[in-house]
């Protein structure tokens, strides 16, 4: 009853046929799921179909975890570095890495201070989440090209949590006691953001500040951005052909501290600078746990997107040097970053895609890069700290801007990204409307609770796709993609390519009634105007190809278990085909064998297909027998 316009029928069972094909020559024995696992399972495992219960199998996991060899293993897991570091090529890679390391380095310096301003703390805090980060990842995370650190959207998100927390005075004039204790309860709002971040892993301000800046501040901005757009555009341009990339930013920041400090532009223009960067390491203090409800709102989206950026990311570079990456492992060491990072009174942090290009254009191979870059950050904490008192405050604002360009780039991606797919199309555009009319961290969810519902639609719009065999050979392909594909009279091979869930038992049903007639309208004629032989052929034998449901749940399990009961009163054989282990087992679970056998279960369609020419081969010679009183004559099979 799935045919198509045109698709041809295979001569029937019991007629004479000369394909070259497995409908004409029996290449060998149809394989159940029961005896693939005798021939090619497991010796030690038992050949049944009832799948071990997942507790138990977890039970004996965690038991053989608490052995010797076990513990070994769990502490090679999440200790990467004894995994790489003996196979670490010391002649080949440790130049790479000091460079690179290095080079990332000296960008941390101004952009972590840079960064805390957007964070809405002092510079120097920057400075800490561009150490304790760093460091932490290199011993538990598990990508050889990620750079983590201070990240400009995170920035973002964390300064309007800790203003709208901790919000500066009206009155605006603030002695020195009283701004130290404003900054004091700021960067405890967001290292409380950042602890919160890893238990649970905009431009128009800058408009409305113009009137109120001061003049030589536009002016030293207004230079800087003529000195940093450019070098950014020239290290795009040209990294191919240059060694490293051109430090723009830490030149900007020695000529403007030279400038400030000979010109006195602090005092005689009120230019606000950097001031004196304490020395060394602060007290480690346990973020303030009252603070956690209040700042759990802000804390979920921003470790979405730590997650988010770090994995995809991470991801792209190991798909680039052919290398694998644990998420588990990933999610691991981005949550432990941040907590422990947060009892040093650092901010939320992630991977960035600035320092991770500079790391990998820079000649790094391995986490190793780390260290170096720890070592560059270290310096200035301990001893050049004093170089920076006269840093003015506009040149860390246009390290911002000029590391944020890319992100206004992307405009330049959305002709492509229509021509690939118009639904990521659809969830750009909402995101980005949310971000700019509402907030970066309400945007985001909104992006994300959009892109979940087009998932959901689009798994509940999947076709159910009647299969034909191509002539010939033992392939199954979909009848709408060609009118040479061949069916059997009283056979339907369906494939349904979907994950099976509640959200989709419902389009699952209603196709399959639709295809086997077993709905309201099965004693109507057929929908599909395919070939008058097929359409005039009942459905004796039905194959089901689940190599396209990922995963069942109980509603999807107990979906299937009605539709074999249903064909089992309708007089029609329900074979399965190419079940993973998962899905068989939940199937098994909701009570499949109770409705057919394990005889009924195949590891592949073409499997199933030649057990079920067999059965209307021996279902036609029963018939005949009955009608004719004799047995098929020679050569008619």
């Amino acid at each position: 009853m799935s045919g198509l316009p045109g698709a041809r029928t295979c001569p029937g069972p019991g007629e004479a046929s000369d394909l070259k094909s497995p409908l004409g020559a029996k290449f060998r024995e149809p394989l159940t799921e029961t005896r693939f696992q005798q021939l090619f399972g497991d010796a030690e495992q038992e050949p049944e179909l009832l799948a071990e219960p997942r507790w138990s199998r977890l039970w004996r996991r965690r038991a053989s975890a608490c052995s010797g060899p076990g513990a070994w293993r769990l502490l090679l897991a999440r200790l990467p570095p004894l995994r790489w570091l003996p196979h670490y090529r010391w002649r080949a890679w440790l130049l790479g890495d000091a460079v690179a390391g290095l080079t990332v380095g000296i960008v941390h310096v101004p952009q972590g201070m840079a960064f805390a301003l957007l964070t809405s703390v002092p510079p120097v805090f920057g400075l800490y989440t561009s150490f304790f980060p760093v460091l932490i990842y290199t011993l538990l995370g598990t990508g050889r090209h990620l750079s983590t650190g201070t990240f400009a959207v995170l920035s973002l998100m964390t300064g309007s949590a800790v203003e709208r927390l901790v919000p500066e005075p009206l009155s605006g004039n603030l002695s020195g006691i009283e701004r130290e204790q404003l900054d004091a309860q700021r960067v405890g709002a967001a290292a409380a953001v950042a602890f919160g971040s890893g238990a649970l892993m905009t431009l128009a301000a800058v408009l409305t500040a113009l009137p109120s800046s001061s003049p030589a501040e536009l002016t030293i901005s207004a230079l800087s951005l003529a000195l940093l757009v450019p070098v950014k555009e020239l290290n795009v341009r040209f990294r191919d052909r240059l060694p490293t990339p051109i430090p723009g930013e830490i030149a900007m920041v020695l000529l403007a501290s030279v400038l400030c400090f000979t010109s006195s532009l602090d005092t005689r223009y009120n230019v606000q600078i950097v001031g004196l960067l304490p020395g060394g390491f602060p007290q480690p203090l346990l973020p303030s746990l009252a603070e956690l409800p209040r700042i759990l709102a802000d804390s979920l989206p921003m470790a979405l997107v730590t997650f988010a950026v770090s994995a995809s990311l991470a991801s792209i570079y190991a798909d680039k040097y052919s290398y694998t990456i644990d998420s588990n492992q990933e999610l691991l060491a981005h949550g432990v970053s941040n907590l422990v990072s947060s009892l040093f009174s650092c901010f939320p942090n992630s991977a960035t895609l600035a320092t991770t290009s500079l790391l990998v254009d820079a000649g790094g191979n391995t986490q190793l890069a780390g260290l170096f870059s720890c070592m560059v950050v270290l310096s200035v904490l301990l001893w050049l700290g004093p170089l920076f008192y006269y840093l003015p405050k506009a040149v860390l604002a246009c390290i911002n801007i000029s590391s944020m360009r890319q992100m206004f780039f992307q405009m330049r991606e959305l002709p492509q990204l229509w021509r690939i797919s118009r639904v990521d199309f659809a969830v750009w555009t909402v995101t980005w409307v949310a971000v700019v009319t509402l907030s970066v961290d309400l945007g985001l969810a909104v992006g994300v609770v959009f892109s979940m519902m087009t998932v959901v639609c689009r798994t509940q719009r999947v076709q159910c796709l009647a299969l034909g065999l191509a002539e010939g050979t033992e392939l199954y392909r979909p009848l709408r993609e060609s009118h040479k594909l061949l069916q059997v009279p009283g056979l339907c091979i369906l494939s349904y390519p979907a994950p099976l869930y509640f959200g989709t038992r419902g389009q699952f049903r209603r196709v399959l009634e639709w295809h086997l007639g077993l709905g309201e309208g099965s004693k109507e004629a057929p929908k599909t105007g395919g070939p008058p032989d097929a359409a005039a052929e009942p459905v004796r034998v039905v194959v089901l190809d689940c190599g396209g449901v990922t995963f069942a749940d109980a509603a999807g399990a107990r979906e299937v278990v009605q539709l074999a009961s249903r064909c089992q009163d309708a007089g029609i054989h329900l074979l399965l085909a190419q079940c993973n282990a998962s899905v068989l087992g939940t199937l098994t679970q909701a009570g499949l064998l109770d409705r057919v056998t394990p005889e009924q279960l195949f590891v592949s369609v073409q499997d199933a297909a030649a057990h079920a020419l067999e059965r209307l081969v021996r279902r036609r010679q029963r018939r005949e027998w009955r009608l004719g009183g004799s047995g098929p004559r020679r050569g008619e099979v």
